[in-house]
């Protein structure tokens, strides 16, 4: 049974009010610039964001931010958008702070089945408060949970109508692990094909993990995101 949408607004159906939406991307490279696209012309809002960055100004995930859609975001890097600074400012948004290899760990938790972990990174910092410290062989270290989505909305390169997924270069970044994590899991791709035509070494994320594809028509070129072809 074929998992390929032929509209945004079928593939985004499961996008509601007050979701957690996880979205790939390091920067733009790897983003589901026509899932996010879509979720601009999309009625929903209290959003909480489970990303990396939130894009750039007027890009990606910016442009939601710039609609008020994103009540909270969870991510590594947020200075790549300056409008972030100022409506966290405003108290518009509520922003949590992750280091970059928490925030994967965290994902790959989440999608492992496992509650949490234990790590050195953030111990004795502003990052670790409230959060629970114990000593392991002589060392301190902070409990962190796992982190789960509702919809992850993820980038890859190809996929088969099963939905099978490859990936091109740094554009994997966060999404094999979020493809893991979320309860209903969307990629955008660049090609569909028929199952059988991709070879089972370079599939990436299982079919099983995906239940929606939809055909990319945002690009990330030199000049800025573009409309696809």
């Amino acid at each position: 049974m074929t998992k390929v949408h032929q509209d945004i607004e079928a593939a985004l159906s499961c996008v509601k009010n007050g979701h957690t939406l996880m979205v790939g991307g390091f920067g733009l490279i790897g983003a589901p610039l026509t899932l996010i696209d879509g979720l601009t012309k999309k009625d929903v809002a209290g959003l909480t964001v489970i990303s990396n960055n939130l894009g750039e100004k007027g890009k990606g995930l910016g442009v939601l931010l710039s609609q008020k859609k994103i009540k909270k975001a969870i991510g590594s890097y947020f200075t790549s958008n300056r409008e972030i600074g100022e409506f966290y400012q405003r108290g518009e948004i509520e922003l949590e702070l992750l280091p970059q290899g928490t925030l994967a760990e965290s994902i790959r938790a989440g999608g492992a089945g496992i509650g949490g972990y234990y790590t050195k990174t953030g111990v004795g910092t502003d990052l670790a408060k409230g959060k629970e410290e114990r000593e392991i062989n002589g060392a301190a270290y902070i409990f962190e949970p796992a982190i789960r989505a509702n919809v992850a909305l993820i980038r890859a390169w190809k996929a088969d109508t099963l939905g099978n997924l490859v990936y091109y270069k740094t554009a994997r970044n966060f999404n094999p692990a979020m493809a893991t994590a979320a309860d209903v899991v969307i990629a955008e791709v660049d090609e569909i094909v028929e199952p059988g035509e991709l070879s089972p070494e370079e599939i990436v994320t299982p079919h099983l993990f995906v239940d929606g594809i939809i055909k990319a028509k945002k690009i990330l070129t030199k000049e800025g995101v573009k409309d696809y072809g």
